[in-house]
Parts: structure tokens; C-alpha cells; sequence
């Protein structure tokens, strides 16, 4: 009983993450003209000294960084810095809702390919619930989206490796259970020093031109690319992965919902029938986990 109460309450933690996320597009609006790369930089510095306050604060020091093997190091560090350099590469080469269709195949991903770890029982309704929600996901992503561009085939590619990274990061970090979540500081801060590299190399540096790009800029770092990377660990690690990776297609819903209230996006009919469909595949997903 114990050991289900706390695979429940990680993954309650592991669904804050989402939560987080549904603020990245608003900030990620705010934060203009910062480019990409720039941002990431910044952002994941962010990120990482949040989490080095966090060690700090616990007295738990960095000893464990010794423990820590270099595949490892490769996931963590590969996963946050690849997702996000592909991600924004793909929006490049293709038309952003297709692209951004494509990337959120991730949920779904995760979902079937957590059959594949030990412990792990991959049910019809977890199938079911996925690719409901999926359907959801699509409504709100692919609303409006125009015709497909064969010469955008590049981007797509990129987009369904930026899927395949984020998916396979979360699921391999299941791997690495014994692993402590501070770990995910210094990850943050190599993807920071990367991105950082990238810039410089492809980027010329802007800086926000009002106080809210500033504001909207921290409050990426601190939360939707920050404390978003935490809370998913622990979900990742200890909570019931297949139900999160279902639960996770709540982002782009709330994300749109958040767009509305802030007057960026206008509100459409296709809302009610996303939101019907992701709640009823997450409560496929959960019935099955019951079981």
C-alpha cells in the first residue's frame, strides 16, 4: 500500500511538469526577439542554478556526481539539449502546426514504449487511451493547418526525431532510477553551455526590449525549462510512466487555454472535443493502470 501511495504521489509530481509546460508557448511569445539558441542558453542556466540552490539548500552536496556513469551523462545532457535543438530546427523547415504535430508524438511514444521495461505491462487500454488522446492533441495542433509542403519533408524528419529524443530520454531515464534527480542540475547546465556554443556559432544576440520579455524569459527558465526537468524525473523514475505519458497530452490543451485567457489565441469549437478526447483517453490510461 506505502509503495503505491508514493508511485501515485511521483507521478502527481511527474504531472506538475505538464502543468509547467502549458506555460511554455505564452512565455516563449513574451520572450521575443531572444532567438532560440540564446534562449535555451539562458533559460537552462536558469535551470541549473535553481537546481544547484536546490542541493545546496538539502546539504546534499555534489558528491554523487562521481557515481554517475558517462551513458548517463550522455542521456540527460543528449536529451534536454537534443529535444530542444531539434524542435526548433524542424520549426524552421517546416510549417510549425504539422512540425509541431510531429514533436508531440512523444506521449504516445512514451506510452508504448514503456512495454518494453522491466515490471511494465503495456494494456489494450493504455493503447487505447494514448492514441485517443493523441487524437485530441491533433485537434488543436492541426487546427488551421494548411496543405502539406513536400519540400518541408526535413523538417517533418527532424520533428519525428525530436518525438523519438524526448520520448526515448524519459523512458531510458526509468533505466536510471538510482540516479539522483540532482543530477538534472548540472544536465541543465552542459545543455546550457551547448546551446550556448550554438549561438554563438549560428545566432546574432538580441536581448528583450521591454521589462515582460525579461519577466517572460525568467519564468522560462524557473519553471517550463527548470523545474519542469525535476518534477519530470521524479515522474519518470518512480510514478506509473504509462499513465504520465497519456496524462501528458493535457499540454497542448492547456497550453491554448492559456493563450485564450491571455487574448493571444481566440477561443474555437474544436476545444470541447480535445479536451473530450484527452480526458477520456487519460481516464483509459488510468483504468488500466488500476488494473
Amino acid at each position: 500500500m506505502a509503495g503505491a501511495r508514493a508511485r501515485s504521489r511521483a507521478t502527481l509530481i511527474g504531472f506538475g511538469a505538464v502543468l509547467l509546460w502549458a506555460l511554455l508557448a505564452l512565455f516563449t511569445v513574451g520572450s521575443a526577439p531572444v532567438p532560440p539558441f540564446q534562449l535555451n542558453a539562458i533559460c537552462f542556466a536558469i535551470g541549473g542554478a535553481l537546481g544547484l540552490i536546490w542541493i545546496a539548500a538539502t546539504g546534499g552536496g555534489l558528491g554523487f556526481v562521481r557515481a554517475v556513469p558517462w551513458p548517463v551523462w550522455a542521456l540527460g545532457v543528449g536529451g534536454l539539449f537534443g529535444y530542444h535543438a531539434l524542435y526548433f530546427a524542424a520549426l524552421r523547415l517546416a510549417p510549425p502546426a504539422q512540425a509541431g504535430l510531429i514533436a508531440y508524438l512523444w506521449p504516445l511514444l512514451i506510452v508504448l514504449f514503456s512495454g518494453l521495461l522491466p515490471g511494465e505491462t503495456l494494456r489494450r487500454g493504455h493503447v487505447l487511451g494514448a492514441i485517443l488522446a493523441f487524437a485530441g492533441a491533433a485537434l488543436i495542433v492541426a487546427r488551421g493547418a494548411g496543405a502539406a509542403d513536400p519540400g518541408a519533408l526535413p523538417g517533418y524528419a527532424l520533428a519525428f526525431l525530436c518525438a523519438l529524443t524526448w520520448s526515448g530520454y524519459s523512458v531510458l531515464s526509468r533505466r536510471a532510477g538510482g540516479v539522483p534527480t540532482q543530477a538534472v542540475a548540472l544536465f541543465c547546465l552542459a545543455a546550457a553551455g551547448l546551446s550556448l556554443i550554438v549561438h554563438l556559432a549560428v545566432e546574432d544576440t538580441v536581448w528583450p526590449v521591454a521589462p515582460i520579455g525579461w519577466a517572460a524569459m525568467a519564468g522560462l527558465g524557473a519553471g517550463p525549462v527548470g523545474l519542469a526537468f525535476y518534477l519530470w524525473d521524479i515522474g519518470v523514475k518512480r510514478g506509473d510512466i504509462q499513465l504520465l505519458g497519456t496524462a501528458s497530452y493535457a499540454a497542448p490543451l492547456l497550453s491554448t487555454l492559456v493563450l485564450i485567457a491571455a487574448g493571444i489565441a481566440a477561443p474555437h469549437p474544436a476545444l470541447i472535443a480535445a479536451a473530450i478526447l484527452i480526458a477520456g483517453g487519460a481516464a483509459l490510461a488510468a483504468r488500466a493502470a488500476r488494473a
